[in-house]
Parts: structure tokens; sequence; C-alpha cells
């Protein structure tokens, strides 16, 4: 039988409590960031009691920490494991990844401690998305993988935090500024190499 727990209200729930306050947490974060959300807030939105929370997570802490390990742990493989493109194709099609600010940025911004667990899984993604960035690079050929890499996402996260600013869209203007970074570091030879065999038509 499925274990119940009581809710706020006085509502009898199934398990499932820690996906809820999961989801909810995301949500939340999002909207209205870290900062601005308490735990009262979280505990009505997931429809658990404190106690329940308290029971899946040691604080807020550990919350926004698991909600960002959730967030992308495989950094991206809808592009960078995609197979009908070629290398080069697939630099660019991480700027057809439409989002709102990333969390790893506003965790960053809203976190002033560079050792906070939150803090220390954003550094970390951002290096491994810099690292995918670069090896797609070196797929494509480029003379400096490393510096196309660290460009590209560059520009990536400029565009995130200036649509949230200006709330415009930039990342149409950013992919048309990563199409002449990465034609400028892979030689015209090069443009087409590296796709995987049988995708090209």
């Amino acid at each position: 039988m499925t274990e119940l727990e009581k809710g706020p209200q006085g509502l009898r729930r199934g398990r499932g409590a820690r996906e809820r306050i999961l989801g909810a947490s995301q949500q939340l974060f999002r909207d209205q960031g870290i900062n601005c959300t308490g735990m009262d807030q979280l505990c009505a939105v997931a429809e658990v009691s404190k106690r329940t929370l308290y029971q899946h997570f040691a604080g807020k802490d550990e919350l926004v920490a698991e909600c960002l390990r959730r967030f992308d742990p495989d950094v991206l493989p809808e592009v960078f494991d995609r197979t009908d493109l070629t290398p080069r194709e697939r630099l660019l099609a991480v700027f057809d990844i439409h989002a709102p600010l990333c969390p790893f940025i506003a965790a960053a911004v809203e976190i002033p401690d560079p050792g906070h667990p939150a803090r220390v899984l954003a550094r970390d993604y951002k290096k491994a998305f810099a690292t995918r960035l670069t090896d797609a690079a070196r797929e494509a050929g480029a003379t400096d993988p490393e510096q196309l890499g660290e460009q590209l996402a560059l520009l990536l996260d400029g565009a995130s935090a200036r649509s949230r600013v200006l709330n415009t869209e930039a990342l149409a203007t950013a992919a048309a500024i990563a199409a002449v970074l990465v034609d400028n570091a892979i030689p015209a030879g090069n443009r087409s190499a590296g796709q995987d065999p049988g995708t090209r038509r």
C-alpha cells in the first residue's frame, strides 16, 4: 500500500511529495527568484506540510542545489548528442534553445557565497558546457577549439542575461555573431567535416 502523509490543509496525499516540492521550487525560483521564495510558500504550492518538506530536504540550500542538479545533468544532450547535425551545426544549434534566464546564472547572482553548493554546481555546469562546445569545435576542425568554445559559452550566457535585463529576445543576434565566430575559427575546407557517416543527404 502507498504510504500516506497529511498535507497542509489536512488532505491525505500519496507518495511523491519530494517531486512536488522540487516541481514547485523550480517554478517559484524561476518566476520570482530564490531569495523571494519562502518555505511557507513552497509548502503551499507543493501541497505538503513544512514537516514533510524538512523530511526530504535539510533546508533551502539543499533544495536549491537539487533543483540545479536536475536541470540539465547531461549538458544539453538534445543538441550535443544529435547525430543528424554536423559539429558546426551543433555549435550553432545551442542558440536555438529558447529559455528564460539560465538558472545557474540566476543562482550565482542571488547567492554571494562561492562555496555554496548551488554556486559550486553552477560553476561546474558552466565549465562542462564550455567543454561540450570545445569538443564540438574540435570535431568541426576549429584551429583553436578551446578559444571558440569559451567564446560561444560567453556569447550564450551574455545573450541570456541581456534578454532578461531588457526583456527582449537577444538570442537571434547572438546566433548571427556565433556564425561569424564559427566560420572564422573553422577553415573553409573543414566546415562539413566531422559529420557522422551516413547522415549527409
